[in-house]
């Protein structure tokens, strides 16, 4: 039994991995409390973002106010907001005021190894190693509800060129949760081994006119320090490779 602190989502706060039996993932209306409280602060620090990295892009997503986990049922709530919102909110030590909910497609060769990606200098999360993935947004949104399963397949296309109908998805969703974040992770197993897929990602990301990421990155072991990983990606790699020890 864990005995990790569990704050107000009903969820350990150590990135542990907890079964979801059903996903509510609605859309309320209006603009998020936490960018209208915060629209001075939020406007000063983008423009600060923005000077460092150009490349970034304003755009619409969905950062949830709520999230309640209860007996494997967890239903969230999330409101339309900027980007600027949401980069401004990371940076606060206590992450008030929000939590952040994605989506994260855990690829895996027919040869048991992670299919990761290493984020482009230009996006916000460079030099970071994680699955393709990325936050809700607008196209996510159908009849007042985000899909997920939606969002996973649009990010690991735009990302890799891959399309999770080729894979044999696991029919497990796994919710890993660190304080105001939270993952729901699926394994999706490929009919190819990790040179191929590698292989693959590269050439896609080679033929992009502004790829998204550097390169493609088979993970074997679950070393923490083998690669520059996003936070998300330790409770993972210590579930996937502790499991398959």
């Amino acid at each position: 039994m864990s005995l990790s602190p569990i704050d107000d989502t009903g969820l350990p706060a150590d990135g542990s991995m907890h079964v979801v039996r059903s996903l509510e993932l609605r859309v309320a209306d209006g603009p998020h409390p936490l960018e209208v409280a915060k629209a001075q602060s939020i406007a000063e620090n983008w423009e600060r973002e923005f000077a460092a990295n150009p490349a970034l892009f304003n755009g619409k997503m969905i950062l949830q106010q709520q999230i309640r986990y209860r007996d494997g049922h967890l239903v969230a709530e999330g409101h339309v907001s900027s980007f600027a919102t949401f980069m401004w909110w990371r940076r606060q030590p206590d992450l008030a005021g929000a939590c952040h909910l994605f989506g994260y497609p855990v690829l895996v060769s027919s040869d048991d190894a992670l299919i990761a990606v290493e984020m482009a200098p230009h996006t916000a999360n460079r030099g970071q190693v994680y699955f393709a993935a990325g936050s809700l947004d607008l196209s996510d949104v159908v009849d007042g509800r985000c899909d997920i399963e939606g969002n996973m397949r649009r990010e690991v296309q735009e990302e890799t060129g891959l399309d999770l109908d080729e894979a044999e998805a696991d029919p497990v969703l796994q919710a890993s949760y660190r304080s105001r974040r939270l993952t729901l992770a699926r394994v999706f197993r490929f009919r190819e081994t990790a040179d191929q897929l590698v292989e693959r990602i590269d050439a896609f990301a080679r033929s992009s006119p502004e790829p998204e990421i550097t390169r493609a990155v088979a993970i074997r072991s679950g070393d923490p320090a083998a690669h520059r990983y996003g936070v998300a990606m330790l409770p993972i790699l210590s579930w996937y490779f502790g499991s398959a020890a």
